[in-house]
């Protein structure tokens, strides 16, 4: 899927970066389209709070840190993703219908989605960051994105359980879209677990069989 990220590389600046010119341009038209008329306006403007502060670290850090054009491809895939089910919330998204529908599942999966590729598209990115900057080596190099990914995403749903609590006293698992499930905050986590496990074995099965090839350049 993708080569280890490089240690040592020429960055052309953002104003000589086409491919990311184009994916920024993507992905304002997927936002813009999700920011029109969402189901819940209020709770939309809360999940595109953490998207806005995000995005910021990146514009601010970019001649500091400037990611791969891999990593950014799938750092906006993950975004257009959320984009999305912040749009229709992720309990009432149509494609979670559907593939409830199609799978015969008892409950809209779309959540569960966005959770497993969290780490299936953002393990990448942040081993990218341990490399090039912290320049972790060996086995810790695939084994410490994903503890971070099971770490944000341990922190994430503490934060979203007080967030709900605050907004929507009583009814904190309704709000969150928990479909009536228990174990909701820990399948999420479970997910987001295993998106990261198959983003690195990819990794690492990569780096071995084709050493030489990389998704883009």
């Amino acid at each position: 899927m993708i080569n280890s990220p490089p240690t040592m590389r020429a960055v052309p600046p953002f104003s000589a970066n086409r491919f990311l010119h184009i994916l920024l341009a993507a992905y304002a038209l997927v936002w813009i389209s999700a920011a029109i008329v969402p189901r819940d306006r209020p709770t939309w403007a809360l999940e595109n709070l953490s998207v806005v502060i995000f995005i910021g670290i990146l514009a601010l850090t970019y001649r500091r840190f400037t990611f791969s054009n891999p990593s950014y491809l799938l750092i906006a895939i993950f975004l257009s993703l959320h984009a999305v089910g912040a749009h229709s919330g992720y309990a009432e998204t149509p494609i979670g219908y559907w593939l409830k529908e199609t799978l015969g599942l008892h409950r809209n999966p779309y959540g569960r989605v966005i959770h497993f590729s969290f780490g299936l598209l953002l393990a990448y990115p942040m081993r990218e960051v341990l490399v090039r900057a912290g320049e972790i080596r060996g086995w810790a190099a695939n084994w410490l994105p994903v503890s971070l990914v099971l770490t944000a995403s341990v922190c994430f749903e503490i934060i979203e359980a007080i967030v709900a609590e605050t907004i929507s006293p009583g009814f904190g698992p309704a709000w969150l879209g928990a479909q009536g499930d228990e174990w909701d905050a820990q399948l999420d986590m479970a997910m987001a677990l295993l998106g990261a496990l198959a983003a690195m074995l990819i990794t690492w099965w990569r780096e071995r069989v084709a050493p030489s090839r990389t998704l883009l350049q």
